[in-house]
C-alpha cells in the first residue's frame, strides 16, 4: 500500500543528503556544456536504475529478524550522519563527463547516465535509500520518495545548483541532513533495544 507520509519522509531526507553531494555539481556542468533535457533524461534514467537497486537491497534486508534489523539500520543511519559530517571535499572536477564529440540526445544522454551511474554507485544516498526500504518495508513509497528527490536535485543542479548554494550555505544543508539520519538512527537502535 501506497504511503504519502513515508515518501515525504524519504524524499526530504534523500534531497537533504544529496543535495551537497557531487551530483549537483556535476548536473551543473553538464547543464552548461548540453542541453539541459537531454542531460536530464540521463541522469534521471541512472538514478531510477540506482533507487530500484537500493530498495531491492533494503527489502532483503527485511528477512533479518525485526531487532537485529533495526539495530542494523540504526548504525547504518548513525554511520551515514558521521559520513556527512566528517566528509572531506572531493575534486569535484574530476566528476565531469568527457565531452561528446556530438551533441545528439543519445550522446549527451548516454554521457549523464554513465556519469551518474558511476559516480553514484554505493554513494550515501543509495545505502540511506536501502536502509529506508528495509525501515519501512513499503518499497513502492520509499522508491517514489527517493527518486522525485534525486530527481530533484539533479533538476536544481543543471539548472542553476550554483546559484542555489549561495543562498543556502552548504555546511547547514549538511547538517541538517545529518540531524536526520542521526535521529532516525537513535530511534532504530532504540526500536531495537525495547
Amino acid at each position: 500500500m501506497f504511503s504519502l507520509t513515508v515518501t515525504a519522509v524519504v524524499f526530504g531526507v534523500v534531497f537533504l543528503a544529496e543535495l551537497p553531494d557531487k551530483t549537483a555539481l556535476a548536473g551543473l556542468v553538464l547543464g552548461t556544456r548540453f542541453k539541459a533535457s537531454y542531460v536530464f533524461a540521463g541522469v534521471a534514467a541512472a538514478f531510477t536504475v540506482h533507487v530500484a537497486l537500493a530498495v531491492a537491497a533494503g527489502s532483503v534486508l527485511t528477512l533479518l529478524p525485526e531487532r537485529l534489523l533495526a539495530a542494523v539500520t540504526g548504525a547504518l543511519f548513525l554511520g551515514g550522519a558521521a559520513m556527512l559530517l566528517w566528509h572531506k571535499g572531493e575534486d569535484e572536477d574530476g566528476a565531469a563527463a568527457r565531452e561528446p564529440a556530438d551533441q545528439s540526445f543519445w550522446k549527451v544522454a548516454g554521457s549523464g547516465f554513465t556519469l551518474i551511474m558511476i559516480a553514484e554507485f554505493g554513494d550515501l544516498t543509495q545505502i540511506m535509500t536501502a536502509n529506508l526500504a528495509a525501515r519501512y518495508e513499503d518499497p513502492l513509497s520509499v522508491g517514489v520518495g527517493a527518486v522525485l528527490a534525486l530527481w530533484s536535485v539533479a533538476a536544481l543542479g543543471i539548472l542553476g545548483g550554483r546559484a542555489l548554494m549561495r543562498r543556502v550555505p552548504l555546511r547547514l544543508i549538511t547538517r541538517v541532513a545529518a540531524a536526520i539520519m542521526a535521529t532516525l538512527g537513535v530511534w532504530s537502535l532504540y526500536e531495537a533495544i525495547a
